[in-house]
């Protein structure tokens, strides 16, 4: 349990730090503040995976997933603080995230109701654009993300993520049992143990890092509240709320759960309260991540239990900061290379999904390329849109958003009329959620009541 929570963890650990990472040195802290800040960050993304994996009462999606900060909410918040006149601009951001986690738990149930729209072709549709959509991320963590670097692209790089990608492959193919599903882990220990040598590890970080640390209420900033900086993060809790409705379709598909109108309701409640609560402990806007989709995928492991593990082991990595440096001496290239193989698996799994539609029919081909045309813009030209007004672009640069409407409007023009009985997932209370157990679960046990 603990091996596989830590896979997890090692998954979407590069995501987690990245966004307060880059916030933290536009706002130019000091190592000791901006330490506080990743393991805010840390600390709240897991007291969030394990209130959306364990679930209590109608909050939760009790599905194995995983959330941390969304990196769409990272350049609103840099124009925030651009344009803060505050002592403190962090003050402003927790307001609006304090008040976008709010508003995203009590529109849940509203929202949620958008499942009626998701019939196989579109949830197969949007979980192949998922994994189409983040396959730059990981060319980016082998390759680097700074062209003017010295090291960007250079062979040490690249065969470091090719050797890390050729072991979680071998690795899936000759392992048998535990070791199988470890793949990914062992690929990037082996990977990092390569890249020592060869001075790819940068131990900066573990150096500094203090042993122990505390995260208290609104110690990073209390909250204020601006208008336009509230708007703006609300704009951004909306557009992650369709990314979250999208992966738990995703996920749901995957465990062989399918999620319904509730489930969904329960996870997107669990997103807000998420956010709000990250907003109180110095933390920023909660979503899913899609990465560890992918890891469930390709491990098979489907249990919520797990993902909960992962999120105990991120409130520690946020406890004790010295700890989370040692997860952060994994090279990025040797990152990138298991990242790969994680995000071909989400599409792998969208390719499934759209197995069960009439794939051949005319119509049904043209909601597929109509929407994967339109969801593949921002990430194959991220500058498209750069000339549109900074709302619109919040959406229009997230091609799993704009991916998503297209395949909705799609469907509504070309297939509304031909849905097949069956298309949208049935009702469930999610409550009945431990008498339906997914594979690797725990045994058998009476169904949980509220």
């Amino acid at each position: 349990m603990l091996a596989f929570g830590i896979q997890h963890v090692a998954a979407m650990y590069a995501g987690v730090v990245a966004p307060p990472l880059i916030i933290g040195q536009a706002l130019d802290l000091d190592a000791v503040q901006l330490t506080l800040l990743i393991g805010a960050s840390l600390f709240t993304a897991g007291i969030a995976t394990v209130l959306q994996s364990v679930g209590v009462w109608r909050i939760g999606a009790r599905l194995p997933f995983v959330n941390g900060v969304t990196f769409g909410s990272v350049a609103p918040i840099l124009a925030i603080v651009a344009q803060s006149n505050e002592e403190n601009p962090l003050s402003a951001v927790y307001g609006a995230v304090l008040v976008a986690g709010v508003l995203a738990f009590f529109a849940a149930p509203y929202f949620s109701r958008m499942i009626r729209f998701f019939p196989p072709v579109v949830n197969g549709t949007v979980i192949t654009l998922i994994g189409l959509s983040l396959m730059p991320v990981g060319i980016q963590w082998i390759t680097g993300q700074d062209e003017s670097a010295a090291d960007y692209a250079s062979p040490q790089r690249i065969a470091l993520g090719a050797t890390t990608l050729v072991l979680v492959l071998l690795c899936n193919r000759f392992l048998k049992g535990f070791w199988n599903r470890i793949a990914l882990l062992i690929g990037l220990v082996v990977g990092t143990l390569i890249a020592w040598p060869l001075g790819a590890i940068d131990t900066s970080t573990f150096e500094q890092a203090p042993l122990f640390n505390l995260p208290t209420p609104f110690d990073l900033g209390s909250p204020s509240f601006s208008f336009t900086a509230t708007l703006s993060l609300c704009v951004v809790m909306l557009v992650a709320m369709m990314e979250s409705t999208a992966d738990m379709l995703a996920l749901g598909e995957i465990v062989d759960r399918p999620a319904d109108e509730s489930t969904i309701a329960a996870g997107l409640r669990a997103d807000g309260a998420g956010s709000a609560l990250s907003a109180v402990f110095g933390g920023f806007t909660c979503s899913a991540f899609a990465q560890n989709i992918g890891l469930v995928a390709l491990t098979r492991v489907r249990s919520r239990y797990v993902v909960a593990t992962g999120g105990v082991v991120l409130i520690a990595l946020g406890l004790f900061p010295v700890i989370g440096a040692v997860v952060s001496l994994v090279p990025e290239p040797v990152l990138g290379g298991a990242a790969l193989v994680l995000f071909s698996s989400v599409t792998t799994s969208g390719m499934r999904t759209l197995g069960k539609t009439d794939i051949g029919d005319p119509f049904t081909s043209l909601i597929v390329a109509g929407s994967l045309s339109v969801g593949m813009i921002p990430v194959v030209s991220p500058d498209f849109y750069e000339h549109f007004p900074a709302a619109m672009r919040t959406v229009l640069d997230s091609g799993i958003s704009t991916g998503c409407l297209a395949a909705i409007a799609l469907n509504l023009l070309f297939g509304s009329t031909r849905r097949d009985k069956g298309d949208v997932p049935s009702q469930r209370d999610p409550d009945d959620d431990a008498a339906h157990n997914t594979q690797d679960d725990a045994p058998s046990r009476p169904a949980e009541h509220t």
